[in-house]
């Protein structure tokens, strides 16, 4: 029987408050907080100074294209000039050099306190299954360290003769080894429907869930949210989110509300992504928006709205730390949550909108733990110190 005691550790409670307690671990669960005594097996920590947090959930990443940044150049730094220079360097990209970016990503995002990412890997018919090879071994060499889910992102356009080969490729792409549907209904030449229907059919088909772009634009006339939403709502019975969701923000209030209503009754999970958005939108706007979804809207309307970081240091961020510090950090600044939401959007909401769950500081929960020096959960998030204690299933990890 494996035993752990966090003593002293500064903990974060429901009503915000800050409490100092004892935390007992007990072959990887969580057995008992308070005021403890250490017992003769137990492995004593001592975390006076430290801010003790649930790990958190990455829940959009790019494994694929982590640190390509000064491989693959940008040279006008919007989404179209991304995906055109991924495009114009397939050629440089195999599958062992993409397990190297994607395996030391994913490890610096364990040593930083995550203890889940979900990834999108590109599955395009000029880079096959390249990626969804390399990110299905990524996740086998690091299970130890961190759980890794896989979102097939399907190439465009997948309509009509032309996007046969696109279709079966996504269908391979799932046989191969990943775990949800994904694509860009937006890139599609403004059908959103056709592809959209295309994408929860193949995911019923598998029996998996889905996750798609929805929608990278700042077009108020953008419906595929709406869209996704109504579709979902008439019968698909298989987890949904919707990341981005950009032109969500550019439309009228009462617009607003009545999509997010509608995403809530949906049960669909959205992933807001303040680091890349604030890099790929608004470029050539005056005013500036700020390229984030409606955040206070969905959230009124009773949405679960998760935070990631989306890419790594690649064409489409050329920054980036692969951190859930700093993502709580742009969520404080950029959409105006309180430090407690704003950690909850990286860690226990994240959990809620893909497969990992909401893992919690209480008993009985799995102790995936990430401690670092602090007085406050807002002064962890402010600081976002380098040095960080980690625990996965109760184990100390050294990555």
């Amino acid at each position: 029987m494996a035993s752990t005691l966090l003593q002293r550790a500064t903990t974060v409670h429901a009503d915000v408050t800050h409490q100092q307690q004892d935390i007992r671990i007990i072959d990887g669960v969580i057995t008992a907080i308070g005021d403890l005594a250490a017992e003769p097996t137990d492995e004593v920590v001592d975390l006076r100074g430290h801010v003790l947090l649930p790990a958190a959930v990455e829940p959009h990443a790019h494994l694929d294209k982590a640190f390509l940044a000064e491989q693959i150049e940008n040279p006008t730094g919007d989404l179209m000039g991304a995906i055109i220079a991924m495009r114009a360097n397939r050629h440089l990209l195999d599958v062992n050099e993409t397990i190297e970016r994607a395996e030391r990503a994913a490890r610096l995002m364990a040593s930083n306190g995550f203890r889940a990412v979900r990834s999108h890997a590109d599955a395009t018919l000029e880079h096959g299954l390249t990626s969804i090879e390399a990110l299905v071994e990524v996740k086998r060499r690091v299970s130890d360290v961190i759980d890794v889910e896989i979102v097939a992102l399907c190439g465009w356009p997948v309509m009509g003769p032309g996007g046969a080969d696109q279709r079966a490729l996504l269908h391979d792409a799932l046989r191969a080894g990943a775990d949800l549907v994904g694509g860009c209904p937006h890139l599609e030449g403004g059908n959103t429907l056709g592809p959209t229907e295309f994408f929860l059919q193949t995911a019923t088909d598998h029996g998996v869930g889905i996750d798609l772009h929805t929608d990278e634009t700042l077009d108020p006339n953008a419906t595929g949210l709406a869209e996704l939403a109504k579709m979902v709502a008439a019968g698909f019975d298989q987890p949904v989110t919707a990341s981005h969701c950009v032109s969500l923000a550019m439309q009228s209030e009462r617009d607003q509300q009545a999509t997010s209503e509608a995403v809530a009754a949906a049960g669909i999970g959205v992933v807001a992504l303040p680091h890349t958005n604030l890099f790929l939108q608004g470029r050539g706007h005056n005013p500036m928006p700020r390229g984030l979804t409606a955040i206070a809207a969905l959230r009124a309307a009773g949405v679960q709205v998760a935070a990631g970081a989306d890419n790594l240091q690649d064409p489409f961020n050329p920054v980036g730390r692969a951190c859930p510090f700093e993502t709580a950090g742009l969520m404080i600044m950029t959409s105006h949550l309180l430090p407690h939401d704003a950690w909850s959007s990286v860690s226990t909401v994240a959990g809620r909108v893909t497969s990992f769950g909401a893992q919690t500081l209480t008993v009985g929960q799995q102790a995936d733990l990430v401690a670092v020096k602090a007085g406050t959960l807002r002064e962890a998030i402010a600081f976002g110190p380098a040095e960080r204690i980690v625990w996965r299933k109760g184990r100390r990890l050294t990555v």
